[in-house]
């Protein structure tokens, strides 16, 4: 039994504690630790990540990388664009008591429902595209103040790009996003530093909405079987909460607002001249 003694100036293993513990000499783990996983075998990793007691997500980044590095350097590719299926589409507009949005692998809107458009309204303005989500995180203002947790949703997608970034590090999409961010985002640029990787599948978010005020709702990523590249996300409240009552506010609205034709980009109206507001609700 191996036993490390000594005072510590900081918590955790020291670099030759981890080495011992993987079962590879110190100078191995250094150049493995410093990014150099050029030729390292599954049964190295998989002892590291025991060792350090990777979760699945970071488990999966570390193979990813190791992959990438035998791989050698590869030229940037363009990859097709993420489209929505139209079964996809006609089952998120089947959907219509549950807010849906489809994204991309990096946060490209390319679908919603009527609920899910007037869910995130910021995301569907009256005329163009509708916005990419990371870009709104991290360069729109108004995201700030929408998200409760801003902090909490922005680094989740730092995290969500950081594992695409290990499954391929030539998307030439996904480095014109991060040089973009990087750049104009300080926020962006510290958490990417940070290599942290987590999946963020399923929980809950708390956000102020411009019309029916702050609510909190649930969210379950959906995968699509026809088109890996695009998650469908589903978004609901606890029964019998404040949230539930101001989704239903927001479900009324959605029935009642007339929408174009085509694509449709509404967003839910204020309530009408002496039509009581929820307690709470902030001005639109």
């Amino acid at each position: 039994m191996t036993v490390f003694g000594g005072e510590r100036r900081v918590p955790g293993l020291r670099r030759e504690e981890v080495a011992q513990l993987a079962g590879v000499s110190t100078a191995y783990y250094t150049r493995m630790e410093r990014g150099n996983l050029r030729g390292v075998s599954e049964s190295v990793l998989r002892s590291l990540a025991r060792t350090l007691k990777m979760n699945d997500a970071e488990t999966e980044h570390l193979f990813d990388l190791a992959r990438a590095a035998s791989q050698g350097a590869r030229t940037p590719r363009a990859r097709p664009r993420p489209r929505l299926p139209q079964a996809a589409a006609r089952l998120i507009d089947a959907m219509g008591d549950v807010p849906t949005v489809a994204l991309g692998r990096l946060g490209d809107v390319v679908g919603a429902n009527a609920l899910g458009r007037a869910l995130f309204p910021h995301l569907f303005p009256e005329t163009g595209e509708p916005l990419n989500h990371t870009r709104y995180l991290f360069l729109d203002d108004r995201a700030h103040e929408f998200y409760t947790d801003w902090e909490g949703s922005a680094r989740h997608a730092v995290s969500a790009l950081r594992l695409i970034a290990g499954r391929d590090p030539s998307d030439a999409a996904l480095m014109t996003l991060v040089g973009e961010l990087a750049t104009h985002s300080p926020e962006f640029r510290t958490w990417w530093a940070g290599h942290t990787v987590t999946v963020h599948a399923a929980g809950t978010k708390a956000i102020r909405h411009p019309v029916v005020g702050e609510l909190t709702v649930t969210f379950e990523t959906l995968a699509l079987g026809s088109s890996p590249d695009v998650k469908l996300v589903t978004y609901l409240a606890e029964p019998g909460t404040p949230s539930a009552d101001a989704l239903d506010l927001l479900r009324s609205w959605v029935a009642t607002t007339p929408t174009s034709t085509g694509r449709e980009h509404s967003t839910p109206q204020s309530p009408a001249r002496g039509q009581a507001k929820p307690e709470g609700t902030p001005n639109p």
